[in-house]
């Protein structure tokens, strides 16, 4: 670590501007104390994972934004080496939602980086992320981050449409259908499923919603306009990213669900359904 990654580290630390945070986080903690106070009082029961979660959270985003800070000053090649790491974290929270599914893991990995990393790739190339490290860093791991959302859903309506319908596959089978067409429906619908909360988001721009880019890059000074372009096209970078992610691990897990004589494997749809 240089001298001057130190000081930028150190400098951003000492801003005024984190006091200020930490006085919106009491503020905003406020608010969360008033739901948790219905919680208790309905015995909802699960305001011990708000308060876990939310203790994660606050550590993990103020952690990340220190990291940022000393990454920002460092070589432009690390930024490879960051995205890596975010690509395999997100394969690893996602494939939880199917991890009765062999290799779940090692598809989620490679579909999410085939997806996110693609998309990455050509959007430098075509100047929309700039090659820097902080475009790099945040576009890319928002990218990432929905990516691996649209993973995750997909994993767990696939493995939820298979123990639902697992009569009908194996009549299917039974009949000398494939395995891809027995379950090409599910696979569809799994699909489709995964890419609704982009879809809809995409529909409410501008009308239900200003995201959180558009409306920073407006508060910054910048033109409307191009603020609200530029939204749009990051959009369509997490739609990209995120349908060729459960495109691609679709295709690789739905091998994984059969044995070598082209039927349901029983342990992976036991171990589904358990």
């Amino acid at each position: 670590m240089t001298e001057a990654t130190i000081d930028t580290f150190v400098e951003q630390a000492t801003d005024p501007v984190v006091i200020t945070g930490f006085v919106q986080i009491l503020t905003a903690t406020v608010l969360a104390a008033i739901v948790l106070g219905v919680v208790y009082a309905r015995e909802l029961d699960f305001e011990r994972e708000v308060l876990t979660t939310s203790g994660r959270g606050l550590v993990q985003v103020v952690a990340a934004g220190a990291v940022i800070g000393v990454l920002l000053a460092a070589h432009l090649a690390w930024a490879t080496v960051v995205l890596a790491f975010m690509i395999c974290v997100a394969g690893w929270i996602s494939h939880k939602r199917g991890d009765a599914i062999p290799g779940v893991f090692r598809t989620s990995v490679l579909s999410i980086g085939f997806g996110a990393g693609l998309v990455i790739v050509m959007m430098t190339v075509a100047g929309a992320i700039e090659t820097t490290m902080r475009d790099l860093i945040v576009i890319g791991s928002m990218i990432i981050a929905n990516a691996m959302k649209t993973n995750s859903l997909v994993l767990d309506r696939f493995t939820g449409e298979l123990a639902a319908n697992r009569p009908e596959i194996e009549a299917m089978l039974s009949v000398g259908g494939s395995p891809d067409r027995a379950i090409n429906q599910y696979v569809s619908t799994s699909v489709y499923a995964s890419i609704i909360p982009i879809l809809d988001s995409i529909k409410s721009l501008g009308i239900v919603q200003i995201p959180g880019l558009m409306a920073g890059m407006i508060i910054a000074g910048a033109n409307p306009i191009y603020a609200a372009q530029y939204q749009f096209v990051i959009m369509l970078m997490i739609f990209a990213a995120g349908g060729l992610t459960v495109v691609v691990n679709t295709m690789l897990i739905s091998r994984r669900v059969f044995t070598d004589a082209k039927q349901l494997d029983d342990s992976v749809l036991d171990a589904i359904e358990t």
